[in-house]
């Protein structure tokens, strides 16, 4: 069956994600996928997957080791903070996000094994900001159908390869039957 909107009956959770319908104007958000970092009581936060800049993590921070990654703009918020996922279950103070993907951390121990020389491709991932939502207002705008809720495994999250809409394309046709559609409409509907 073809899907012409969100399902409102998905539930954001930890470790979830969530994509934008078609349409979203919005400049943050349309056509994104936004992993859940937390979501609770107080409200839930996460970053956007897809949003690349074309600034390098030694622009920010010019007293690390060369570092090769790509940043992305995790949400309008806080966006002078630096924030990062990662694969290293032994990261000290590390929150779990899912199992073998954690948030954060003490940095000094990430700074020291880049000055290592520790490989950390794939397993380390750098936002600039975040993405936050009030109690209950994901709730509501998953409610309203801007918003489908997915799962995506780690090395799908950690990756930087894929390029902004296409990342969005592939985890919306990935959710079977019917949303192939979706993955392929114009942004502007006028143009169909």
């Amino acid at each position: 069956m073809i899907q012409f909107t969100p399902s409102s009956n998905g539930k954001p959770e930890t470790g979830k994600i969530i994509l934008s319908e078609p349409f979203m104007a919005d400049p943050h958000f349309g056509r994104k996928a936004i992993l859940i970092c937390e979501h609770n009581e107080e409200g839930s936060f996460g970053f956007v997957l897809n949003n690349f800049i074309e600034v390098g993590l030694n622009e920010l921070l010019d007293d690390l080791p060369k570092v090769q990654c790509r940043l992305s703009l995790g949400g309008p918020v806080k966006n002078s903070n630096l924030y990062y996922l990662h694969t290293l279950d032994d990261a000290p103070e590390a929150i779990v996000v899912k199992p073998g993907l954690f948030m954060g951390g003490d940095f000094d121990w990430v700074r020291s094994l880049l000055e290592a020389g520790q490989q950390l491709e794939g397993k380390l991932r750098f936002f600039i900001g975040y993405a936050g939502w009030t109690p209950g207002q994901l709730e509501e705008e998953i409610k309203s159908h801007s918003w489908f809720v997915t799962s995506a495994d780690i090395e799908t999250i950690m990756s930087t390869d894929t390029e902004d809409e296409e990342f969005w394309k592939a985890l919306i046709s990935e959710m079977g039957a019917g949303f192939e559609h979706i993955a392929n409409a114009p942004a502007d509907p006028s143009m169909n």
